[in-house]
């Protein structure tokens, strides 16, 4: 594996603090946020200089029921091409589900949610990752994911889960120590035990990032320093084996740049005081020998059998598929357009995802159309969050800022002529052409009903 050494996320808002900052020898990029024909400048002048590039995925979806979409597939493979990357990365989870595969109506999650740890699951996983390794240039590492609740009925425990995937994919591991921690707070689950069961071998690169507690719920926010507690499951696994590379993870509330190089700073000092000393060493480490493996379902080949005739090498059954379907679309449709929650589910955890997610889109329309917040100003949020409530993404978050403006024009809001008058001019600006079906009858109304009120 490539050594990458120590890094950081490149954004936008720190991309003069990043090309500043001594001692960086790589920066990952937010795939979704770049195109391959115009890169930033930013990350021109740092590939001039030899920094290493490496774009990250979140809009694939590999663990979710559906095929890899060729498009994303296509774009994300360009992208890696563009910036010279070593390798790509992205997450172990589900971002959408429904659509054809369970008849039901496509839902966008607009985040990260876990798979089950099944075996069907696994099988669907894997065949995905497949799907996407003959697909990119380079080759592909997955990322595990922080999450709030805990699916019923698992069946692998998650370093388990990992180790499968591994075998039966070669594909490589992004592990993030972060997420480690929020599943410890979460979920009850013992980062040391993961680490044990996970093959360290296959790690291409390591995240660290910083979270919040608020009621007893850790919130893997990227907005605050990085703890104790997420450096020490960083020495944990890197007394076990020394990381290609280790990357600091930031997304909002960015701080100076002094404050970034002492945690870059904090990361090194990690790393290296770990490899100096035996994984027995610290309470840290300390963890029970990992149980024994449970039994595999009949039909399903023993883990550690090799290649030869394991899920994930011939094509996954349209039964297993549209099992695993039916059941994210059933907690995606939980949290996103409020019917009830499936059995054997913690609801109060699927009503804090809930709110996460509402809040998170209500944050990301107002980044990618800052107009709203604007022209609504304090009544933004209140609206988003009571438009989100029963109206799931349909899209992108672009098409969500119109679809939400779009909802308020149809019911006469703002009732200030004035901000009514500026949000539809903002709207007709981006919206174009739309389908003659019942929406847009609806606006076509919407509109009439505007201009009579100006011409009044």
């Amino acid at each position: 594996m490539r050594e990458l050494g120590t890094g950081i996320g490149w954004r936008p808002e720190i991309a003069d603090a990043v090309e500043g900052l001594a001692g960086v020898d790589w920066v990952e990029v937010v795939a979704e946020n770049i195109c391959a024909g115009h890169l930033p400048d930013s990350l021109l002048r740092l590939r001039e200089r030899g920094v290493t590039v490496v774009p990250h995925g979140v809009s694939l979806g590999l663990g979710g029921a559906d095929r890899p979409d060729e498009g994303r597939l296509a774009e994300l493979a360009a992208k890696a091409t563009a910036l010279g990357a070593p390798l790509v990365t992205e997450h172990i989870a589900f971002v959408r589900a429904g659509g054809p595969l369970t008849a039901s109506p496509a839902l966008e999650a607009g985040h990260l949610l876990p798979v089950p740890r099944t075996w069907d699951a696994l099988d669907v996983l894997c065949e995905n990752v497949r799907i996407a390794q003959e697909a990119l240039p380079v080759p592909l590492a997955l990322e595990n994911i922080a999450a709030l609740f805990t699916w019923p009925g698992e069946e692998l425990s998650e370093g388990r889960f990992l180790a499968e995937l591994v075998e039966r994919t070669g594909v490589r591991l992004l592990i993030d120590v972060a997420n480690l921690h929020t599943n410890h707070v979460n979920r009850g689950e013992d980062p040391a035990k993961a680490l044990a069961e996970l093959p360290v071998e296959a790690i291409a690169y390591v995240h660290v990032a910083g979270g919040v507690e608020r009621d007893g719920v850790w919130h893997d926010s990227h907005a605050h320093p990085v703890p104790p507690a997420v450096l020490d499951i960083l020495s944990d696994l890197a007394s076990r084996a020394t990381p290609p590379g280790v990357l600091l993870e930031r997304d909002d509330d960015f701080p100076p740049a002094e404050e970034l190089a002492a945690e870059l700073a904090a990361i090194r000092a990690t790393v290296r005081g770990a490899a100096i000393r035996p994984a027995e060493a610290g309470p840290v480490a300390a963890t029970a020998p990992a149980p024994a493996p449970a039994p595999a379902p009949e039909g399903v080949p023993a883990p550690g059998a090799g290649p030869v005739g394991a899920p994930g090498t011939r094509a996954v059954d349209a039964g297993v598929r549209q099992r695993v379907g039916i059941a994210q679309a059933a907690l995606l449709s939980a949290l996103v357009a409020g019917t009830p929650a499936p059995e054997g589910f913690d609801r109060a955890r699927l009503r804090v995802q809930t709110r996460a997610l509402a809040a998170k889109r209500a944050g990301v329309v107002a980044r990618v159309a800052p107009e709203l917040p604007e022209i609504l100003g304090g009544g933004y949020r209140p609206a988003f969050l009571a438009y989100a409530a029963s109206r799931p993404m349909r899209g992108g978050y672009r098409r969500d800022a119109l679809d939400f403006a779009e909802h308020l024009l149809i019911a006469g809001r703002p009732e200030d002529p004035v901000a009514r008058r500026r949000l539809t001019t903002w709207w007709r600006e981006r919206a174009g052409a739309r389908p003659p079906g019942r929406t847009g009858r609806l606006v076509r109304a919407a509109r009439a009903a505007l201009v009579g009120r100006r011409a009044a």
